[in-house]
């Protein structure tokens, strides 16, 4: 699916709404300068439907290598990318009733992808970088006890083939609460 044009492009995958996007890129001697968000593409036919307004809060998480976040699947959309390094993404659909309930998408981010996660859809990841740091923008503000629900992304129904070996007890790698939130449990098809 083209966005924009040919330099932008948002492929569809395996989870409902849950889109890969790569956005232009202009390099010369200094470096590159990257898009990340730009209204006139989200307001193409193809993708307004999927975010409401703008953009209300943004986060940049740094994470170390081999540390992991997530899966939350808060009551609001994000848009999600690296700002400097890789990760592994990890995207459940967590929503009953949706025709990709309890499928899974992996894909790695690096400068210049992103995803596109829909309201409801679990988004975690695994820095794959010295240092990684994590993009996310919200159509909503995070407060407490707002609607949503979270997984531990070791629950081995995920299937998840870590690039880097996750040791559940090393609070470097894994949170408490990421490690401790509910086992995902794949639905019977």
């Amino acid at each position: 699916m083209s966005i924009d044009d040919e330099k932008n492009v948002a492929d569809e995958t395996g989870i409902d709404g849950l889109l890969v996007i790569r956005m232009k890129q202009a390099g010369d001697a200094r470096g590159t300068v990257r898009e990340f968000f730009r209204t006139s593409i989200w307001q193409q036919d193809e993708l307004r439907s999927l975010v409401d307004g703008p953009w209300l809060q943004i986060n940049v998480t740094e994470t170390r290598r081999g540390a992991v976040r997530g899966l939350h699947a808060e009551a609001m959309n994000k848009l999600v990318g690296v700002v400097s390094g890789r990760a592994m993404g990890i995207y459940l659909d967590t929503r009953e009733g949706s025709p990709t309930y309890g499928a899974v998408h992996t894909c790695t981010l690096e400068k210049g992808t992103q995803v596109f996660v829909p309201r409801g859809v679990g988004n975690g990841f695994q820095s794959l970088s010295d240092e990684t740091q994590y993009l996310y923008c919200f159509d909503d503000e995070w407060r407490p006890g707002m609607p949503g629900t979270a997984y531990t992304p070791l629950s081995p129904d995920l299937r998840i083939e870590w690039t880097i070996p996750v040791d559940p007890d090393d609070p470097a790698q894994i949170s408490t609460k990421d490690r401790d939130a509910p086992v995902w449990t794949a639905p019977e098809r």
